[in-house]
């Protein structure tokens, strides 16, 4: 059994003898919260990946979320993680691929997972329903005419996923500053098989043939539920070995079906019912 540490805003663990509660992911200015500043949760989140990993757990993962007090600049914090941890998988759930510059976060990506040697999970998506109106407009990034936002980021996807492949694009400058290596350049660093470990957040059928398509494992969760059946893609490969894990109550696992060599991983919030986490997720699904 893979047993995923997940790093949610509504997750509530570990509460003190004096009644008070580590809120992961996220700050509140509260006099009774032990996170009330954007320093507390990153320092916070990189103690807790650390002790995740001295417990046994496979997995770190963090949630994403821009114009909020949340973790909204994950590379950063996976780098630091990752210079903190030897085994632990490092990972996001989800990064909305409409604020993201594919170039710029294929540079993030495989600094980050250089660093971390090579333990980078990345979950990527659409994204979830924001702060703001199209908050996306305000990174810079507005769908072309006749083109949804859920389109540009499918687009970013695509563009982001050919980038780490390694292979040049970039036609070198006669006058370069440093020698160049011959023929075209790629985008550096380049972290060889971080292709292979990014993660698709589909909300429906649809969107898990699409990242089939593209060769992604999928990522889904308990509110926005992909069927396992003959009706989902085969294409999708899962990763690791096939294997089948039941979920349990202490935070997130990943369950691979035989059948269909499909892997998810669910993302359970420890202190909601299921009631309470299929009313959340009908008001605000993550995946899409």
């Amino acid at each position: 059994m893979n047993r995923t540490f997940s790093v949610a805003p509504l997750a509530t663990l570990f509460p003190s003898t004096e009644e008070r509660s580590v809120m992961f992911g996220h700050w509140s200015p509260s006099p009774q919260s032990q996170t009330r500043s954007a320093s507390d949760a990153l320092l916070q989140s990189i103690d807790l990946a650390v002790a995740a990993e001295e417990l046994g757990a496979d997995g770190a993962y963090f949630r994403v979320h821009h114009f909020a007090r949340q973790l909204g600049s994950p590379f950063p914090l996976l780098a630091a993680c990752g210079a903190r941890t030897k085994r632990i998988e490092l990972g996001t759930a989800v990064i909305d691929m409409r604020y993201e510059n594919p170039l710029y976060m294929a540079e993030d990506a495989g600094a980050a997972d250089l660093i971390a040697g090579g333990r980078l999970q990345l979950g990527i998506s659409r994204g979830s329903p924001e702060q703001v109106i199209d908050g996306f407009r305000y990174f810079g990034y507005v769908p072309p005419e006749g083109m949804t936002d859920a389109d540009m980021a499918r687009r970013h996807t695509e563009v982001f996923l050919e980038v780490l492949l390694g292979k040049g694009f970039a036609k070198p400058s006669p006058r370069p500053m440093f020698p160049n290596p011959s023929g075209l350049l790629r985008v550096e660093p380049y972290s060889e098989g971080l292709r292979e470990r990014i993660w698709w957040g589909a909300g429906s059928n649809a969107t898990a043939v699409w990242g089939a398509k593209l060769e992604m494992n999928l990522q889904s969760s308990p509110g926005a539920p992909v069927t396992a059946s003959h009706s989902t893609p085969s294409t999708l490969k899962a990763r690791h070995s096939t294997q089948r894990a039941a979920s349990d109550q202490n935070g997130a696992i990943h369950i691979l079906t035989d059948g269909n060599q499909i892997e998810i991983s669910c993302f359970v919030d420890c202190n909601r019912t299921k009631a309470q986490q299929d009313s959340a997720a009908a008001q605000s699904p993550d995946y899409q």
